[in-house]
């Protein structure tokens, strides 16, 4: 069987990786990205053609995804006046990879449906490195028949491809998931700081916690940079505050509010003021560290 042409936008770490993985698998790729030296990365791995608009991808490519940073990025990229609803029409399909507000995405999917095409939000769990290999996790929603048509080029990009339901479902799991994690960094990050403050050493402070129910894969992470002072999450400052946001916003619209989240946001939008937005998310160990000094 033919395989789909890929029209792909997006190409950081997590994007270019993705591509790079779609090339070695025999896939023929379109690219557009602001940044020409990931471009040209692309186009010298061969089977490759850099376009100059969203609208010239969507009518040369089968399937479109996207890798972007924001939901405003987003959607400039599909409603711009040469963007990708322009260039889309019927049996075609835009996947969005990045993490977007589940109201946004489904506008989206209403705007593509009334050309005929159709939408999966599918963010993405696990890191760059698993991309470029076709290991992902991947949260994918949409109606079921354009899910189970792209699900053959999914199960190339990702080990574990899960189908959460209606379109959104996917943006909604990934904002839950996000919200769970960084507010548990954040919250341990600043016990290892408070920690600090009174005198506890945080080896031993770690060896106590972890030998309870609060032992887990995020504490690792705040224990390599709070006592050992190495960062190995993978995941930033500036982007988990980005993340929390659209918590909030979601919450918001389902006609609620959320403390909890509203908390880790002040925390973290404190942290990326402070200059640590590109640093991991464990670092903001050092903006509770500068608190408990004055």
């Amino acid at each position: 069987m033919t395989k789909p042409t890929i029209g792909f936008i997006g190409l950081g770490l997590m994007g270019g990786n993705m591509v790079e993985n779609l090339q070695t698998r025999g896939f023929n790729v379109n690219v557009m990205d602001l940044n020409k030296d990931a471009v040209a990365k692309v186009l010298a791995r061969g089977n490759a053609t850099e376009v100059s608009s969203g609208k010239e991808l969507a009518e040369k490519s089968d399937i479109v995804m996207l890798a972007l940073t924001t939901s405003a990025v987003v959607e400039s990229v599909v409603y711009a006046e040469d963007g990708i609803l322009a260039g889309m029409s019927e049996g075609k399909t835009l996947i969005d990879f990045g993490t977007s507000i589940p109201a946004s995405t489904r506008k989206i999917g209403a705007d593509l449906a009334k050309k005929g095409a159709g939408m999966i939000d599918a963010p993405l769990g696990r890191t760059p490195a698993h991309a470029k290999d076709g290991l992902l996790n991947i949260m994918a929603a949409g109606d079921i028949e354009t899910f189970n048509k792209v699900k053959p080029v999914l199960d190339e990009q990702g080990e574990n491809v899960f189908h959460l339901g209606a379109l959104g479902a996917g943006h909604t799991t990934k904002l839950i998931n996000n919200f769970i994690g960084m507010t548990t960094v954040t919250a341990m990050s600043q016990a290892f700081a408070v920690a600090k403050a009174a005198g506890v050493d945080g080896q031993q402070l770690f060896d106590i916690m972890s030998a309870g129910p609060s032992n887990s894969p995020f504490m690792q992470f705040c224990k390599f940079y709070a006592v050992d002072g190495d960062e190995k999450l993978g995941f930033s400052v500036a982007n988990a505050n980005k993340d929390l946001g659209y918590f909030n916003q979601m919450v918001k619209d389902l006609g609620s509010e959320s403390l909890i989240a509203q908390g880790t946001s002040a925390n973290l939008q404190a942290a990326v003021d402070a200059g640590l937005g590109q640093n991991d998310v464990p670092v903001i160990f050092d903006y509770f560290n500068s608190q408990l000094e004055k």
